[in-house]
């Protein structure tokens, strides 16, 4: 990893670990403060700006006991600052989650892989959350 990638993979990080310890604050931390934001749930139609997306995360953590994240598969590209434009960074990776399972569940748990992509711009206190978009993975048969 680029050690300029560093402060990116933190901020990722940070929007898993704020999910799994259901820390709203955090969450909110993470977050670019506009309007302008997007983050579009596996099968959901686009939340757009930040009170809607803090929204929906509140109720996400209030429904659910247990939630780990195992994330592979992770690339990151950025775009170098321009004196007109801010620093802007992609991640992708596969969520694996583990979580709290439903009565179909033996165990308890039940788990689920999807793909996600964010898109964090750099500000003056650090990398946030522009938009996020994931779509659940279907296995498939025979594969």
């Amino acid at each position: 990893m680029e050690p300029a990638h560093a402060a990116v993979v933190a901020a990722h990080r940070g929007f898993y670990d704020s999910i799994e310890s259901g820390d709203l604050d955090l969450m909110r931390a993470l977050w670019l403060d506009s309007p302008g934001t997007v983050c579009v749930h596996p099968g959901g139609a686009p939340l757009r700006g930040t009170d809607a997306i803090l929204k929906s995360w509140a109720v996400l953590m209030a429904n659910v006991d247990y939630v780990q994240f195992f994330l592979t598969d992770m690339t990151i590209s950025t775009r170098p600052a321009d004196p007109d434009l801010a620093e802007v960074a992609i991640v992708t990776c596969t969520e694996n989650m583990l979580s709290d399972g439903s009565a179909r569940q033996a165990d308890g748990f039940s788990g689920s892989s999807a793909v996600a992509t964010h898109v964090l711009v750099k500000v003056s206190t650090g990398w946030r959350l522009w938009s996020r978009h994931t779509s659940s993975l279907v296995p498939v048969e025979g594969a």
